[in-house]
């Protein structure tokens, strides 16, 4: 059986003209691509493979498990460009790479990550997840911004031009289908239990030369505190329905956590709080970058196997004239 190669309803998408990007005025610019959004990272991964159809085409199709560490680092650079590089170019990018990424589910359904309902929940992870981490770990967030962080949540999946039929109308609209979500939607998965497991992980490529029997004395106790942190982000309906528990006790450590969290990051300059494809955008803004300098891709140790680089579903710049060297420094 063949399978339609995207199934994109064409006749809803929105025109770009009518969302233009986001813009250093934004409130989504002061949030998104701040370094703490990392401690969401496994909170953001397990939330997307909850959903049906993103967890079986996770598990169908992608490497993810096989590089989690070069993948999750390339990754973000695109994903944060959609926001900050100004211009629609990049969203359809990150949306072409799911093109090839279809299949059939237990049921005999069929799914493709292109599907509306399942990009809009990958989406919602992301924007959402800005007010997950500054309620937690800070910048310091308003109501007035929570609002507007979500009518601007709008704009940035209009670039990714994919059908909007599915983004709620209202930031109350919102929480309502994320709890619906929660309670009727999301299942435990494979995928999802893949995600949390951390413990068998190699050394990310930045700490590759680390010893191996250091690495490894370090993963057992980070596996439990990072299962811990991402409990204690979780709403209560994924809790019970993943089985774990989480007492007055947790969330008297989690507050405590969360709070050195923010005095420590309170100390660090505003610039080096940020994603370099972020910070980028911010140097530009400043005259510190060239308004036309090529855009920042990842450190080249993040590249994917040899053999995959002609696949565009991975991610892979291989040409890229500027690249991150190190959190602090651009190439």
């Amino acid at each position: 059986m063949t399978l339609p190669a995207v199934p994109v309803d064409e006749t809803a998408a929105v025109s770009v003209d009518a969302y233009p990007p986001l813009g250093p005025d934004s409130v989504t610019w002061r949030y998104f691509g701040d370094w703490r959004g990392m401690l969401t990272g496994l909170w953001s991964g397990s939330m997307q493979n909850m959903h049906p159809k993103l967890g079986a085409a996770v598990w169908d199709h992608s490497d993810f498990f096989g590089e989690r560490w070069q993948r999750l680092m390339r990754s973000l650079y695109p994903i944060i460009g959609t926001v900050f590089d100004g211009t629609s170019d990049t969203g359809r990018e990150v949306r072409d790479y799911h093109r090839t990424v279809k299949g059939t589910m237990p049921d005999g359904s069929r799914y493709h990550a292109l599907d509306p309902d399942v990009f809009y929940w990958a989406h919602a992870t992301f924007w959402y997840g800005n007010i997950r981490c500054a309620e937690r770990f800070g910048p310091r967030i308003t109501d007035a911004d929570k609002a507007a962080l979500f009518q601007e949540s709008r704009t940035w999946f209009a670039m990714y031009g994919i059908s909007m039929r599915h983004c709620p109308d209202t930031y109350e609209e919102f929480l309502e289908y994320w709890d619906h979500m929660c309670r009727n939607v999301l299942r435990d998965h494979a995928a999802v239990r893949t995600v949390l497991d951390i413990s068998e992980l190699p050394p990310p490529p930045f700490l590759s030369r680390l010893p191996r029997s250091w690495w490894r004395k370090m993963a057992t106790p980070g596996q439990r505190f990072f299962l811990w942190l991402t409990t204690g982000l979780y709403d209560e309906p994924v809790r019970e329905m993943m089985g774990l528990t989480w007492t007055d006790r947790d969330e008297r450590r989690f507050t405590h956590f969360c709070r050195a969290v923010r005095v420590a990051m309170a100390l660090v300059p505003r610039r080096y709080r940020a994603h370099p494809r972020a910070r980028d955008a911010w140097d530009r803004v400043a005259g510190r970058t060239a308004v036309d300098a090529p855009l920042v891709h990842t450190p080249t140790r993040n590249l994917p196997p040899e053999t995959e680089r002609d696949n565009p579903m991975h991610y892979c710049p291989v040409h890229a004239s500027r690249r991150a060297t190190h959190p602090g420094r651009v190439g």
